[in-house]
């Protein structure tokens, strides 16, 4: 059995083992680096002077050629810019390198590079620099890797480090809307044998939930730090509580969240039971998990409503030696990170066969 100072099958590996192996080499040290690597937290955070910081953040390039190469260069784009708008900071420039497979042709690479250059367009993505090529051993959906960048005040950003005792716990959409999301549209005839055609339709609409830039954005601009969002994260692997577990964590914090209170839609309940998902530790890119102040919270959730943009308050930051804690039907059990997510596993089931 996988332990939490295990190299993970597939996936992130764990808090554990990015403090043992990653967190304490991370070459030369400079004073402008005012957020590093960290467990948890979405973008680093650099001081360039003049009351200005540079936000960057990371991620594989994710190219599905059987989304569609519309839809798979949609998904691309956005699980980067979700996790730098969760910074408060609008997204501006891309560098990117592009290791193709030997597979890839000239019609393919237009077709998916056309969708790039479209939704970066409408996101305001400046693309600065890159490389791009074909090589023997790479093979979709991890095409190569990218970076996307903002520059903004220095008292506008925030971190998944920055909430504080007594913010509420906002969430939008719901749980594993990216699980959800993937699946609807991958095993979409799986979905609709079992649930009908038009509930197959309606779920395959998820699939354009799973990105966070718009929540974020919009709540960032009721305020950010003691005037409204103190932290934001983009529920990524291990789902709506590995999120949690991940904003306390970072923020040395406690954290009580209602499990009543958190929000799970009918048509991801029934995807998730059909594929032995459970639905509060599945991978859920779309999901916004916010900190907020007090005073701010009707004006949050009224500006997400006026999005059309699903959300509630789901807990409360409280003292680190409080702990974190889930109340489930009036009981209160530990919240603990889940370490391994069970999209991986059902994803490998469904494409095995």
């Amino acid at each position: 059995m996988q332990t939490k100072n295990d190299l993970p099958t597939v996936g992130k590996i764990s808090p554990e083992i990015f403090d043992e192996v990653i967190y304490h080499r991370l070459g030369t040290k400079r004073d402008s680096v005012l957020v590093g690597p960290k467990n948890g937290v979405d973008a680093g955070i650099i001081d360039i002077g003049g009351g200005k910081v540079l936000a960057l953040t990371t991620d594989p390039f994710f190219i599905v050629p059987q989304y569609g190469w519309e839809r798979a260069a949609w998904f691309a784009v956005h699980i980067l810019a979700s996790d730098i708008t969760t910074t408060g900071l609008p997204p501006q420039y891309m560098s990117i390198d592009l290791n193709l497979p030997m597979s890839i042709t000239k019609d393919e690479l237009e077709q998916m590079w056309n969708a790039v250059h479209s939704e970066c367009e409408k996101l305001g993505i400046t693309i600065v620099t890159g490389h791009t090529g074909k090589y023997d051993g790479c093979n979709y959906p991890m095409v190569g890797g990218c970076t996307l960048m903002s520059i903004g005040s220095k008292d506008a950003y925030i971190t998944p480090a920055m909430a504080e005792v007594g913010d509420a716990v906002i969430m939008t959409k719901g749980c594993a809307i990216e699980a959800t999301g993937i699946f609807a549209v991958t095993f979409k005839e799986k979905i609709a044998k079992n649930f009908g055609q038009h509930f197959a339709d309606q779920a395959e609409d998820i699939f354009y939930q799973m990105s966070t830039v718009r929540e974020a954005l919009s709540l960032a601009n009721i305020g950010v730090r003691k005037n409204g969002i103190t932290a934001m994260h983009d529920a990524t692997e291990c789902g709506v509580y590995g999120g949690l577990v991940e904003i306390a964590q970072a923020s040395k914090v406690g954290i009580v969240v209602e499990k009543e209170k958190i929000i799970l839609s009918e048509t991801v309940a029934k995807i998730c039971e059909l594929f032995d998902m459970d639905p509060y530790i599945s991978i859920s890119e779309g999901t916004l998990l916010a900190t907020c102040k007090p005073h701010k919270v009707d004006e949050a959730l009224q500006t997400l409503k006026e999005q059309n943009i699903d959300a509630a308050v789901i807990g409360e930051i409280v003292p680190a030696g409080e702990g974190m804690k889930l109340i489930e039907a009036g009981q209160q059990k530990p919240l603990e990170h889940p370490q391994v997510d069970p999209f991986w596993g059902a994803f490998a089931r469904e494409i095995g066969g």
